[in-house]
C-alpha cells in the first residue's frame, strides 16, 4: 500500500509539474516539455493526454516542423476554471475574476462601507453575483472565492483575530463564508498582495512586500510560499519602532512605522484623495514636496532595516506603492545613504500590480490550491 501510495504521488507530482510548465510557456509540444522537465516522452505524452481528457489542456494545431513530423501544439484551457478575489477594506470592496493562467478577466471596485453585520455580507454576495453576471462567468467553472481582509488572519483556527481598520475582533471564517454560494478561502491583505506579485514571477524568488495603504503591513514570500509566522503575524512591520518615543500610533504605542508611513499621512493633506496628493507633487508644490521628502526619509529607514534583517528584494505595494515607480530613484538614493553595503539600492522595487493586487492575490491563491491537486 505504501508503494502504491508513493507511485500515485509521483504521478500526481509529474502531472502537476507538466501542467505548470504549460501554464508558464503558453504554446508547447510534448517533446518541448520532455526536454525541459527531463521526463521521458512517453511519460509526458501520457500526462498531457490525461490533462486533455480532464479539459485542462487543449490541442491548438501543430507547431512548425524541425525536420520530422510536426508536433501537436498544446496550451492550457485557461478558462476551464475560474476564481474570484474579494478585497474587503474599510470603505470599498474590490472584485476580481481570473482564470487558470492568472489572466485578469474583470475587475471592479465598489463603494461599500464595512459593517460587521449580516446585511453587509449579504450585500457583498449580491454584488458579487451581479459582477459574475456582467462577466458572463459560468458558475460551474468557479473554484471558489479568495477573501482578503486587513488584519491578523489565523488560518489554523479559521478566524480573523483582529482588524483595527475594520474595527473587529474574533470573526470566524464560517460567519463570513455562509453568505456565499462558493467555497471561501481567507488571506491577510498584505499577504494577498505579496501572493499576486510572487506566485507567477520568474524573477522574484524571495522578497518582502511592504504594503503602504491606510495602515502599513508586510509579507514575506519565499519559494512560492508565504511565510506566515508562529501567530500569523509575520511581516507586521507597521508596528516596528523607527522613532523612539515618536508620534502616537493607532495601536497606542509611540514611534511605529505606521504613524509615519501610512497612506493617510499623504492623503490627509488633500482631503483624503491620495491621487490628488501625487498630482500636486508632480506640479511641484513646495508644501507637498516637503511632506513627501519627510515621508520617504522615514520610509528609507524602514527599508534599510528590513533589508538588513532579510537580505532580499523589497516590493513597494499598497495605495502608495502604486505611485512609487515614478519616484523610485529618489527612494533608492535615500536608502543607499543608510546601507553599509556597496550594493546600490536596486533591491527596492515598485509593484507590478498597481490596481486590485490584494483581490488578485486572493483569487490566485484559490487557483493555486486547485493546481496543487491536479
Amino acid at each position: 500500500m505504501k508503494k502504491q501510495s508513493t507511485n500515485i504521488e509521483v504521478k500526481k507530482n509529474n502531472r502537476n509539474y507538466i501542467f505548470r510548465y504549460i501554464c508558464r510557456h503558453g504554446i508547447v509540444s510534448n517533446p518541448d516539455i520532455s526536454y525541459a522537465v527531463k521526463m521521458s516522452l512517453p511519460t509526458v505524452t501520457q500526462n498531457t493526454k490525461e490533462l486533455i481528457e480532464r479539459g485542462l489542456v487543449k490541442e491548438t494545431g501543430e507547431l512548425e516542423s524541425t525536420g520530422g513530423r510536426r508536433a501537436k501544439a498544446l496550451s492550457v484551457a485557461a478558462n476551464a476554471k475560474l476564481a474570484v478575489g474579494l478585497d474587503i477594506t474599510k470603505n470599498h470592496v474590490g472584485l476580481m475574476l481570473t482564470n487558470l493562467t492568472g489572466e485578469i478577466l474583470k475587475y471592479d471596485r465598489i463603494h461599500l462601507p464595512f459593517q460587521q453585520q449580516d446585511g453587509y455580507y449579504q450585500m457583498v454576495s449580491e454584488r458579487l453575483e451581479c459582477f459574475l453576471e456582467e462577466a458572463s462567468a459560468d458558475r460551474e467553472k468557479l473554484l471558489g472565492i479568495g477573501i482578503s481582509f486587513p488584519g491578523i488572519v489565523d488560518l489554523d483556527n479559521e478566524v480573523i483575530v483582529h482588524s483595527h481598520v475594520l474595527g473587529v475582533e474574533s470573526v470566524s471564517f464560517t460567519s463570513v463564508s455562509r453568505f456565499f454560494m462558493y467555497p471561501c478561502y481567507f488571506l491577510n491583505d498584505a499577504n494577498a498582495g505579496a501572493y499576486a506579485e510572487g506566485i507567477r514571477s520568474e524573477s522574484l524568488e524571495r522578497f518582502f512586500y511592504l504594503s503602504l495603504s491606510n495602515s502599513v503591513g508586510g509579507a514575506i514570500f519565499s519559494n512560492n510560499e508565504l511565510i506566515q509566522g508562529k501567530g500569523f503575524r509575520c511581516g507586521e512591520v507597521g508596528h516596528m519602532t523607527i522613532i523612539p518615543d515618536g508620534e502616537t500610533c493607532y495601536c497606542g504605542k509611540s514611534g511605529c512605522l505606521d504613524a509615519y508611513c501610512s497612506a493617510t499621512r499623504l492623503s490627509d493633506v488633500t482631503d483624503g484623495k491620495l491621487e490628488q496628493f501625487f498630482i500636486r507633487l508632480r506640479q511641484g508644490e513646495k508644501e507637498i514636496r516637503e511632506i513627501w521628502d519627510r515621508y520617504t526619509e522615514f520610509l528609507s529607514i524602514a527599508l534599510n532595516n528590513i533589508h538588513m534583517i532579510l537580505d532580499c528584494d523589497i516590493v513597494l505595494g499598497g495605495y502608495v506603492g502604486r505611485y512609487a515607480d515614478e519616484y523610485i530613484q529618489e527612494i533608492w538614493e535615500k536608502v543607499s545613504r543608510r546601507n553599509i553595503f556597496e550594493e546600490g539600492s536596486s533591491f527596492v522595487k515598485s509593484c507590478n500590480y498597481r490596481t486590485g493586487a490584494a483581490a488578485l492575490g486572493a483569487a490566485l491563491r484559490v487557483v493555486e490550491l486547485f493546481i496543487e491537486q491536479i
